[in-house]
C-alpha cells in the first residue's frame, strides 16, 4: 500500500457521525500542543506524557517508534505510539508489533476517542506484512486501563513484563 494511501486510510468517523478521528504525524507546528495533553494525576500512574514519550522513542530507535497525534476533526485529544516491527533480539522490548502508549486528554476522556484510535492503529499495523497480534501492557492497579483494553478485544496473555501484565490482540480474527 502506498503512503499516501494508509494516511488517507488513518481517519474514522464517531458513531455519532460528527466527527472524524485522525492520526497525524508529530511536526515541529503541532509538537507543542500534543505534549500539553494530560491525563489525571491518577492516571498519570498507568501513562507516560507525551514530551517524556517522544524523548524515550528518540533514545529507542531500535524499538521501531511509530507515533501519532489523536485528533477529532482539527482538535487534538491525544496520543499513540507503538513498536512498528522491532527487528532486534532485546528482551527489554515486547513486539514485534506493540501499543506502546494510548493517551487520551483528560478533558476529551468518556467520548470514544481511545476506541477510535485503537482501531486505526490496528489497521496500520494489519497493513504489515509480517502482523498478526499486537501486544501492549498495562500497569496494575485499581485505575489500570486493564478493563478498556479487555473491552477491545485483547485478551491476557498470563506473562508479565517489567512488571506490567502483556496484552495480546490478534489483528485477524478481530477482524470484522
Amino acid at each position: 500500500m502506498l503512503a499516501h494511501q494508509v494516511k488517507q486510510r488513518h481517519h474514522r468517523r464517531m458513531d455519532d457521525g460528527a466527527m472524524h478521528v485522525t492520526l497525524r504525524a508529530v511536526t515541529d507546528v503541532n509538537r507543542a500542543e500534543l505534549e500539553a495533553l494530560s491525563v489525571t494525576d491518577e492516571q498519570s500512574n498507568y501513562v507516560a506524557g507525551v514530551a517524556s514519550s517522544l524523548v524515550e522513542a528518540a533514545e529507542t530507535p531500535d524499538a521501531m517508534p511509530w507515533y501519532r497525534g489523536v485528533y477529532a476533526g482539527d482538535t487534538p485529544v491525544g496520543f499513540v505510539m507503538i513498536s512498528d516491527g522491532i527487528t532486534v533480539d532485546n528482551p527489554d522490548y515486547v513486539g514485534p508489533y506493540y501499543l506502546w502508549r494510548l493517551l487520551v486528554d483528560q478533558r476529551f476522556q468518556g467520548r470514544g476517542f481511545g476506541a477510535a484510535a485503537l482501531a486505526l492503529v490496528v489497521e496500520v499495523v494489519r497493513t504489515r506484512p509480517d502482523a498478526r497480534v499486537l501486544l501492549t501492557s498495562v500497569v496494575p492497579g485499581p485505575r489500570s486501563p486493564i478493563n478498556f483494553y479487555l473491552g477491545q478485544g485483547f485478551v491476557d496473555t498470563g506473562r508479565d513484563h517489567d512488571g506490567e501484565r502483556v496484552l495480546s490482540f490478534d489483528l485477524f480474527a478481530a477482524q470484522s
